[in-house]
């Protein structure tokens, strides 16, 4: 079997991923930024291959050195939830797992592969789409309109929205492109 630059196998058997050349700068950034912040150390290979086999998706692989190689949760505007249960929560829920299963509630539905990342607060998250290899990053947010338009893609790469974070440009609060959007629900 092939194994990534990393030494893992890839997801499902499939081709070793391909690494983008800017990749390294995000990890060194997120790294840098919580450098002296007590948070659980990274994952082992077996946990990213546990959610992946969840999820029925390859982790972005951006996403997967992060958890592998800065901490297992904790970093990012409002804390990235923990892969595994490190007793340390960052949301109201132990772990992604955890996250996820909360959101295969009908009430939340959710397209398969969109994995619930970070707790906003009010009843917003930040998700990634494992279904994409940048990890295309969307909007959980019920509190603008109704639960059946809480969803909608941010247009952002999870490099894209973790360079907001770290420059400061990320929203403290709903998105204002999603506000407008709100503005038009035909629940209001």
């Amino acid at each position: 079997m092939n194994a990534d630059i990393n030494g893992e196998a890839p997801f499902c058997g499939g081709p070793p991923a391909v690494t983008p050349l800017d990749e390294d700068a995000p990890v060194l950034a997120v790294r840098e930024r919580v450098a002296g912040r007590e948070l659980p150390g990274p994952v082992a290979a077996d946990d990213v291959a546990t959610v992946e086999r969840m999820v029925g998706h390859p982790m972005p692989r951006l996403l997967r050195r992060l958890y592998r190689e800065v901490a297992n949760g904790g970093f990012g505007s409002w804390d990235v939830v923990s892969l595994t249960d490190t007793g340390d929560w960052f949301s109201d829920c132990a772990d992604i797992t955890e996250a996820y299963g909360d959101f295969a509630d009908p009430e939340k539905p959710l397209p398969p592969g969109l994995v619930p990342l970070m707790d906003r607060g009010c009843a917003m998250w930040a998700l990634i789409d494992f279904r994409t290899a940048d990890g295309q990053m969307w909007d959980w947010d019920p509190t603008l309109c109704c639960t059946e338009h809480a969803l909608a893609p941010l247009g952002q790469s999870l490099a894209e929205w973790l360079t907001a974070w770290l420059d400061g440009t990320e929203p403290d609060g709903p998105y204002p492109h999603r506000e407008q959007a709100a503005k038009e629900c035909p629940a209001r």
